[in-house]
Order: structure tokens, then sequence, then C-alpha cells
């Protein structure tokens, strides 16, 4: 098995994409952290897990305050000692409010999610890893992280800086064995876009069926492309953005 007797922390691992690949890493070997802050989804997501014959634990967390991050990053050390792949997934939407529009608590809110608690973990995480000899990892990005005009203005901000904190923290850290990757899901079958989903007629609907794929992704999907990431099969690959969006973004 790929992961084998490797220690992983997902965030946001109690549905969505971070739910398919906390699965798909137990699946595979991983010892697996399931990360969020329901307590009743992150513990469901362990039986699970242990049902399939997997190994997992859940810590509820705010990926937003300091003192969760630091009891997450203990729980893990005290759990299994070493930090082998961290997964930043944990992310919210925002609304499409224009500069005109958005609210300051909208910004702060959004921007302290998506971009300050993955710079908060790395920053717990990466020392870990770097006396430990290395580690991988993966930034859950956007299609947002790339253009405007596919989220709201603090989204899209706060993506397109994910692409930048793993381009910069590659640079910085690759020499010391932290391989650190992103993703760009594109239109993906979640909550998250589940009211979009729903509206045949939606913009966002229109071009899925132009794209290539001509269908929204699934969860799984996405896992299967950060699962090879934080594989051995992706070695030689450093501060890559992979898009998985079935085409969505090339026109």
């Amino acid at each position: 098995m790929r992961f084998q007797d490797q220690t992983a922390i997902v965030t946001g691992s109690t549905e969505g994409i971070g739910k398919a690949t906390a699965m798909l890493l137990a699946s595979e070997g991983a010892k697996v952290v399931i990360v969020g802050r329901k307590e009743e989804a992150g513990n469901a997501v362990v039986e699970a897990i242990k049902a399939a014959g997997g190994e997992a634990f859940f810590q509820k967390t705010d990926v937003t305050s300091a003192a969760d991050l630091d009891a997450l990053v203990a729980a893990t050390i005290d759990h299994y000692g070493k930090i082998d792949i961290l997964v930043n997934n944990a992310g919210i939407g925002g609304s499409l409010a224009n500069i005109d529009q958005i609210t300051d608590e909208e910004w702060d809110k959004v921007l302290a999610t998506n971009l300050t608690a993955p710079f908060q973990v790395l920053k717990r995480v990466i020392p870990i890893m770097e006396k430990d000899g290395g580690g991988k990892i993966v930034n859950v990005a956007s299609m947002a992280s790339t253009a405007a005009g596919r989220g709201g203005i603090a989204y899209t901000t706060a993506k397109h800086g994910v692409l930048g904190l793993t381009r910069q923290v590659s640079l910085d850290h690759g020499h010391n064995g932290i391989r650190i990757n992103a993703v760009l899901p594109g239109p993906i079958d979640t909550q998250m876009i589940a009211r979009v989903l729903a509206i045949p007629q939606h913009p966002v609907n229109l071009k899925i069926k132009m794209s290539p794929s001509g269908r929204p992704g699934q969860p799984e999907e996405v896992a299967q492309a950060i699962a090879f990431l934080v594989s051995d099969e992706s070695s030689f690959i450093h501060g890559a953005a992979l898009g998985v969006d079935g085409g969505y973004t090339i026109f």
C-alpha cells in the first residue's frame, strides 16, 4: 500500500473532498487524523475508516484558532509520533459581493479560513517534518486561484494567495525534504456548490455542459489527485498547481 505506516492530517475532512481524501489515504495504509468542527460527522468518518480496516481519530478543530491548531499537532504527535502527510483542505465559500458590497466581517472570515489557516498549519507542521527528514503537503486551492470571475472577491483573493503560499514554501523548504503542491478543483459536487448545481440554467451549469467532461466532478476524483501528489509516484513534482476541473477552465 502506498501510505503504509505514514501519518496524515487532513483538515476539513468531515465531508466533501476532505472526507474522500481521508478515506482514500486510510484505505492505502495511512493513519489519518480527521479534522473539523462537526464532532458527530468527524466521528462518523473515523468509524467508516475503522470499519474498512483503517486507522484514524478525530480532532475537533477550528482552523482559525491558534490554540486548536496547537492541540491538533500535539494530539497527532501523541497518537502517532510523526506527521508524514498534510492536506490543507479546510475552507469556506463566500458571497459574490464586489468590493463596494462586501463587509469587513465577511472578508476577514474568508481570508482567515482559506488563507491564514493554511499558513498557520504549515508554520506548525513544517518544522516537525523537517526534523524527521521531510514530508508531503497538498494545499487545496481552487479554479479561482488563477482567474477572476470564479468566486467572490474574498474567495478569489484567498485562493490566489494559497497558490502563492504553495510556491513560496516549495522554494524555501524543498531542499529540506518538504514537497508541497496544490490542487485546483473546479465545480465539484459538494455541499459548497449544491445550490448552484440545483439550478439548471445557472451560468456555472451551462459552462459545465460545454466543458470537455460535461459534468461536475466528484470528491473522490479530487482525492485521487491529492493521493498522487503525496505519493512517491510524484517525487519530482514540486510547487505545482494541478487542475482537477474537467476542463472547465480551459475556455
